[in-house]
């Protein structure tokens, strides 16, 4: 009977229980070029690392399965009319994914992406400029990617201001500068937000579509996450917090 009253408040304890608010956004581009659908590659990178310990509440935001969005399988980050912009009074997958995270209030956010036309067998990390979190997101995206190129062959290429892309026609409201929309501050309300471009869509093609990787990847990220709350967790003890 005690076993049993025990599983019974477990089961109704509120979700703060299981520690901070974690969102995923794997990419829901499948017009990535032909035999290649990097949503897919996206969203099994984000199952293995969801799935992975330790366990926080975690949430995936996909438009990919959505209906009455537009772009909810395609477009860019970086583009106004598939993002922010309506069509014919229909919100972007892009512009829902971000609406249905803020409603999470998220501590952490992670963006999940393939690079293309790089050359490169590597992954990338990419934070807003300008807003006042930027050097945290700057360690957590660092610590991530270190931990995937770790368990990869990856190579790690470093993070980067998503204003150096040159990519498109967003841009951030205040600094007016070029920027993702997914983790600009202005439209993102976590703390902290990430954007990872993991392989290139060409040169990795193989190694992405393989399992194994996909696992490691996944694993890889949630270690880094991990590392990155007990710094902020040990921080916070310190200051007495």
């Amino acid at each position: 009977m005690l076993r049993a009253a025990l599983l019974v408040l477990l089961c109704a304890a509120p979700a703060s229980a299981l520690g901070p608010v974690i969102v995923f956004q794997p990419s829901h581009q499948s017009d990535t070029g032909e035999n290649y659908n990097e949503a897919l590659t996206a969203d099994a990178i984000a199952g293995y690392a969801m799935r992975a310990y330790p366990r926080y509440d975690e949430h995936k935001v996909w438009s990919y399965f959505q209906p009455d969005l537009h772009h909810a399988t395609s477009g860019t980050n970086t583009k106004i009319a598939h993002t922010s912009a309506l069509e014919d009074g229909r919100l972007s997958g892009y512009a829902w994914e971000l609406r249905r995270s803020n409603e999470l209030n998220p501590l952490v956010f992670i963006g999940i992406h393939n690079n293309g036309g790089t050359n490169r067998h590597a992954v990338w990390g990419y934070i807003h400029d300008g807003d006042a979190g930027m050097e945290d997101n700057r360690r957590l995206s660092n610590i991530i990617i270190e931990e995937i190129a770790r368990a990869t062959d990856l190579e790690n290429r470093g993070t980067h201001l998503d204003s150096t892309t040159g990519r498109n026609d967003y841009r951030c409201a205040v600094t007016g500068r070029l920027a993702f929309y997914s983790v600009d501050e202005n439209v993102n309300k976590a703390r902290y937000r990430v954007l990872l471009e993991i392989g290139d869509i060409d040169k990795s093609r193989a190694f992405l579509l393989d399992e194994d990787n996909r696992r490691a990847i996944g694993w890889a990220i949630k270690a880094g996450l991990e590392r990155f709350l007990d710094e902020k967790d040990a921080a916070a003890a310190r200051a007495g917090v």
